[in-house]
């Protein structure tokens, strides 16, 4: 299996995998802010959007405003960034939707993160101020990484593109079932238009003992709930009354009831499992990037 991620090899994982796919862990450092960037990946991306964000840092502090304090949480289900005394989740980073976490080699405080925007698809990028915790914390992130993308493959990522099929060949009887209906429809009116010809072309007065309508190929139109008058038995009694029939079930152009190969689990996988799926799969296929790099570039970055 190819790596998900990448790091240089003189750095170990720092934490027991039951602390990241069971719980949680908590980091305080202060939040610069985050600014849209162009790329995904890359050292100059981020260390343009480092240098912005400390210039605009300096800023707010020369107004007077402090740097917001947050706790993040970092976990195989994302990185959460809440405010540390309401607990209120301000941001959540899921994974799979991060492709790159840089530490600062001079500075030991300052980390950042590229994730993807869920709603927009533009390209984030997150900058913290973490108390000289920058380097744990970014291998942190690489080792939820790491950790939920072997958890996706054993969960059934390797069968994304089976669920696929299933998935379109589901969407295709479901179509089916919408043009057998329309045509149905389409018959039914052809039918009420003939019937009302035919009454319209028949002299008045003249009216003959009316038989059964007919249909545009001259058959009898077929009605599942209608049932044919009762014929006498030879010793002249009625036949007993047909018991009623349940309500049916919903079936689909071939006689066979709609197929739905999520309905044993349908807690398992969200209505639009495609799509995620689709997202997931290339989030991780992009893979994580770990680097540590020099982000201090001047003498206003130094004094931050």
């Amino acid at each position: 299996m190819n790596r998900a991620f990448s790091r240089k090899k003189d750095k170990t994982w720092m934490h027991t995998p039951e602390a990241l796919s069971k719980h949680y862990i908590p980091y305080n450092a202060k939040f610069l802010g985050s600014t849209e960037v162009e790329q995904p990946k890359g050292t100059e991306v981020v260390r343009d959007a480092v240098r912005k964000l400390k210039f605009a840092r300096h800023i707010k502090k020369s107004e007077g405003q402090k740097i917001p304090k947050v706790e993040l949480q970092i976990s195989i289900y994302g990185v959460k960034i809440l405010e540390p005394k309401t607990k209120e989740v301000q941001h959540n980073c899921q994974l799979h939707r991060i492709s790159f976490c840089a530490d600062d080699k001079t500075d030991k405080r300052i980390f950042t993160f590229i994730c993807k925007d869920s709603e927009s698809s533009r390209h984030l990028c997150y900058v913290f101020d973490s108390e000289k915790c920058a380097e744990e914390i970014t291998l942190t992130i690489g080792q939820a990484f790491n950790l939920a993308y072997r958890k996706f493959l054993e969960s059934g990522g390797k069968d994304v593109e089976t669920r696929k099929q299933i998935a379109g060949l589901q969407k295709r009887i479901q179509d089916l079932e919408t043009e057998n209906v329309e045509l149905r429809n389409k018959v039914q009116d052809l039918e009420n238009r003939l019937r009302i010809t035919q009454v319209s072309a028949s002299p008045a007065g003249s009216l003959s003992p009316q038989s059964p309508s007919t249909d545009i190929f001259d058959m009898v139109p077929f009605s599942p709930t209608s049932h044919p008058p009762p014929v006498p038995t030879p010793n002249g009694t009625q036949p007993p009354p047909v018991p009623g029939r349940a309500a049916e079930i919903k079936r689909d152009l071939f006689g066979a009831e709609p197929f739905d190969p999520f309905s044993c689990a349908a807690g398992d996988f969200p209505p639009d499992i495609q799509s995620k799926l689709d997202e997931m799969q290339e989030g991780f296929k992009m893979g994580l990037t770990l680097e540590g790099t020099v982000f201090c570039l001047d003498p206003v970055d130094s004094k931050c």
